[in-house]
């Protein structure tokens, strides 16, 4: 076996921002970025009419739910986890579909 070609740094250069990775014009980072790809799945699970029905379906029996004044504070708590769920997925789904 060969020897590693990575020589580690040392001392505080290690903080120093490496030259060996690529950044674009405007000195930020060029590498990729992984949610990409899970924004544009999410665009493509949602993109049809099959999910485009389920996503409608999900904000109405979240979103456009009203509790009524009675509600318990756990059954408050609950579906606000749930409206949070659908709309992180909505917001997903619509940034992949814009190619972000």
């Amino acid at each position: 076996m060969s020897a590693p070609k990575y020589k580690p740094r040392q001392g505080w250069s290690w903080f120093e921002r490496d030259p060996a990775i690529a950044t674009d014009d405007d000195g930020s980072s060029a590498l990729p970025d992984p949610g990409r790809e899970l924004r544009l799945a999410y665009a493509r699970c949602f993109s049809g009419a099959d999910g485009k029905q389920v996503l409608a379906h999900l904000r109405a029996i979240t979103l456009e739910r009203a509790l009524g004044p009675g509600a318990p504070s756990e059954t408050l708590r609950h579906i606000e986890g749930q409206r949070q769920l659908v709309s992180y997925i909505a917001q997903l789904t619509d940034q992949g579909r814009t190619g972000g």
